[in-house]
Protein backbone atom coordinates (compact mmCIF):
# COMPACT_ATOMS: atom_id res chain seq x y z
CA UNK A 1 0.00 0.00 0.00
CA UNK A 2 1.30 3.67 -0.84
CA UNK A 3 1.61 5.45 2.54
CA UNK A 4 2.12 9.08 1.11
CA UNK A 5 -0.24 11.71 1.52
CA UNK A 6 -0.44 14.28 -0.88
CA UNK A 7 -0.90 18.11 -0.19
CA UNK A 8 -3.82 19.10 -1.93
CA UNK A 9 -3.47 23.00 0.15
CA UNK A 10 -2.11 25.10 2.89
CA UNK A 11 -3.05 27.65 4.72
CA UNK A 12 -0.71 29.69 7.73
CA UNK A 13 -2.34 30.09 10.90
CA UNK A 14 0.50 31.41 12.86
CA UNK A 15 3.73 32.86 12.76
CA UNK A 16 5.63 32.99 16.19
CA UNK A 17 9.38 33.72 17.13
CA UNK A 18 9.54 29.79 18.11
CA UNK A 19 6.69 27.94 15.96
CA UNK A 20 4.86 28.13 12.87
CA UNK A 21 1.41 27.00 12.77
CA UNK A 22 -0.25 25.99 9.39
CA UNK A 23 -3.45 23.40 8.26
CA UNK A 24 -3.03 21.79 5.37
CA UNK A 25 -5.62 19.64 3.09
CA UNK A 26 -4.51 16.42 2.32
CA UNK A 27 -4.91 13.75 0.27
CA UNK A 28 -4.77 10.69 2.02
CA UNK A 29 -3.45 6.86 0.12
CA UNK A 30 -7.12 6.08 -0.38
CA UNK A 31 -8.12 8.90 -2.35
CA UNK A 32 -10.26 10.39 1.02
CA UNK A 33 -8.78 13.80 1.92
CA UNK A 34 -7.87 14.76 5.89
CA UNK A 35 -6.97 17.77 7.89
CA UNK A 36 -3.40 17.79 9.50
CA UNK A 37 -2.42 20.54 11.51
CA UNK A 38 1.27 20.70 11.79
CA UNK A 39 3.56 23.17 13.82
CA UNK A 40 6.94 23.84 11.66
CA UNK A 41 10.24 24.26 14.18
CA UNK A 42 14.21 25.51 12.33
CA UNK A 43 14.79 22.22 14.63
CA UNK A 44 17.76 21.73 17.52
CA UNK A 45 20.92 20.83 18.80
CA UNK A 46 21.72 19.49 22.11
CA UNK A 47 25.08 18.17 23.70
CA UNK A 48 25.98 15.68 26.04
CA UNK A 49 29.02 16.70 27.82
CA UNK A 50 31.08 14.43 30.28
CA UNK A 51 34.04 15.15 31.85
CA UNK A 52 36.11 13.30 34.35
CA UNK A 53 32.98 10.55 35.31
CA UNK A 54 30.57 13.62 35.48
CA UNK A 55 28.17 14.59 32.89
CA UNK A 56 26.99 18.36 32.95
CA UNK A 57 22.90 19.01 32.68
CA UNK A 58 20.78 22.07 32.99
CA UNK A 59 17.88 22.34 35.25
CA UNK A 60 14.88 24.97 33.82
CA UNK A 61 11.26 26.03 34.44
CA UNK A 62 9.64 24.36 31.32
CA UNK A 63 6.61 26.32 31.11
CA UNK A 64 3.86 23.79 29.30
CA UNK A 65 4.53 21.38 31.90
CA UNK A 66 4.82 23.73 34.88
CA UNK A 67 7.90 21.88 36.00
CA UNK A 68 11.29 22.26 36.29
CA UNK A 69 13.24 19.55 34.37
CA UNK A 70 16.48 18.19 34.17
CA UNK A 71 17.89 18.40 30.47
CA UNK A 72 20.96 18.08 28.59
CA UNK A 73 22.48 21.39 27.10
CA UNK A 74 19.94 22.39 24.01
CA UNK A 75 19.12 24.85 22.21
CA UNK A 76 17.22 26.05 18.70
CA UNK A 77 18.99 26.69 15.05
CA UNK A 78 19.38 30.04 14.14
CA UNK A 79 18.36 30.56 10.45
CA UNK A 80 20.87 28.57 8.14
CA UNK A 81 23.02 27.59 11.13
CA UNK A 82 24.36 24.12 11.19
CA UNK A 83 23.13 21.81 14.01
CA UNK A 84 26.93 21.37 15.26
CA UNK A 85 27.60 25.14 15.63
CA UNK A 86 24.40 25.19 17.55
CA UNK A 87 25.08 22.38 19.64
CA UNK A 88 28.55 24.46 20.68
CA UNK A 89 27.11 27.41 20.68
CA UNK A 90 24.21 26.36 23.22
CA UNK A 91 27.07 24.23 25.40
CA UNK A 92 28.76 27.72 25.81
CA UNK A 93 26.11 29.49 26.53
CA UNK A 94 24.37 27.63 29.03
CA UNK A 95 27.24 25.98 31.06
CA UNK A 96 30.32 27.96 29.99
CA UNK A 97 31.85 24.68 28.51
CA UNK A 98 33.39 24.62 24.90
CA UNK A 99 34.15 21.87 23.18
CA UNK A 100 36.76 21.66 20.85
CA UNK A 101 34.22 19.47 18.70
CA UNK A 102 31.48 17.67 18.90
CA UNK A 103 29.96 14.48 17.22
CA UNK A 104 26.86 13.45 15.94
CA UNK A 105 25.09 10.53 18.54
CA UNK A 106 21.62 11.04 16.91
CA UNK A 107 18.86 12.28 15.40
CA UNK A 108 15.47 12.18 16.39
CA UNK A 109 11.83 13.64 15.55
CA UNK A 110 10.52 14.42 18.74
CA UNK A 111 7.09 14.55 18.25
CA UNK A 112 6.38 13.36 14.20
CA UNK A 113 2.52 13.34 14.13
CA UNK A 114 2.69 17.13 14.41
CA UNK A 115 5.36 18.96 14.08
CA UNK A 116 8.41 19.19 11.89
CA UNK A 117 11.46 19.83 14.15
CA UNK A 118 14.08 17.62 13.92
CA UNK A 119 16.80 17.26 17.34
CA UNK A 120 20.44 16.45 16.92
CA UNK A 121 22.22 15.18 19.54
CA UNK A 122 26.03 15.67 20.07
CA UNK A 123 28.93 14.22 22.06
CA UNK A 124 31.15 16.79 23.26
CA UNK A 125 34.75 16.60 22.93
CA UNK A 126 37.83 17.96 24.85
CA UNK A 127 35.92 20.39 27.38
CA UNK A 128 37.73 23.28 28.76
CA UNK A 129 36.29 26.43 30.85
CA UNK A 130 34.19 29.27 29.04
CA UNK A 131 32.01 32.08 30.40
CA UNK A 132 28.02 31.16 30.64
CA UNK A 133 25.78 33.95 28.85
CA UNK A 134 22.13 32.87 28.64
CA UNK A 135 19.21 34.60 26.74
CA UNK A 136 17.69 37.24 28.13
CA UNK A 137 14.49 35.28 29.08
CA UNK A 138 16.18 32.07 30.00
CA UNK A 139 16.86 31.06 33.65
CA UNK A 140 19.06 27.97 34.62
CA UNK A 141 20.79 25.92 37.13
CA UNK A 142 23.99 23.89 35.96
CA UNK A 143 24.24 20.48 37.56
CA UNK A 144 27.29 18.44 37.23
CA UNK A 145 25.98 14.90 37.83
CA UNK A 146 27.88 11.66 38.53
CA UNK A 147 27.86 9.25 35.38
CA UNK A 148 26.61 5.93 38.22
CA UNK A 149 24.11 8.40 39.63
CA UNK A 150 22.74 9.60 36.10
CA UNK A 151 22.57 5.92 35.07
CA UNK A 152 20.36 5.17 38.00
CA UNK A 153 18.20 8.37 37.48
CA UNK A 154 17.42 6.97 33.58
CA UNK A 155 16.68 3.55 35.41
CA UNK A 156 14.65 4.98 38.24
CA UNK A 157 12.17 7.37 35.22
CA UNK A 158 13.60 10.45 37.16
CA UNK A 159 14.43 12.27 33.67
CA UNK A 160 11.73 13.13 31.45
CA UNK A 161 13.08 15.79 28.94
CA UNK A 162 12.74 12.78 25.32
CA UNK A 163 15.90 14.26 23.80
CA UNK A 164 18.12 14.07 27.33
CA UNK A 165 16.99 10.03 27.40
CA UNK A 166 17.21 9.26 24.23
CA UNK A 167 21.16 10.82 24.20
CA UNK A 168 21.82 9.55 27.86
CA UNK A 169 20.72 5.43 26.22
CA UNK A 170 22.99 6.56 22.86
CA UNK A 171 26.05 8.20 25.11
CA UNK A 172 25.83 4.75 27.29
CA UNK A 173 25.70 2.02 24.64
CA UNK A 174 28.96 3.97 22.51
CA UNK A 175 31.01 5.23 25.54
CA UNK A 176 33.44 3.31 27.40
CA UNK A 177 32.68 4.45 31.23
Amino acid sequence: MQLFEKTVSSENIFNGKVVKLKKDVVELPNGETAVREVITHSGGASVIAEDDGYIYFVKQFRYPYNKVLLEIPAGKLNDGENPETCALRELEEETGLKAKSVTLLHSIYPTPAYTSEITYIYLANELEKGSAHLDDDEFLNVEKISVDKVKQMLINGEIHDAKTIVALYAFFNKAKI
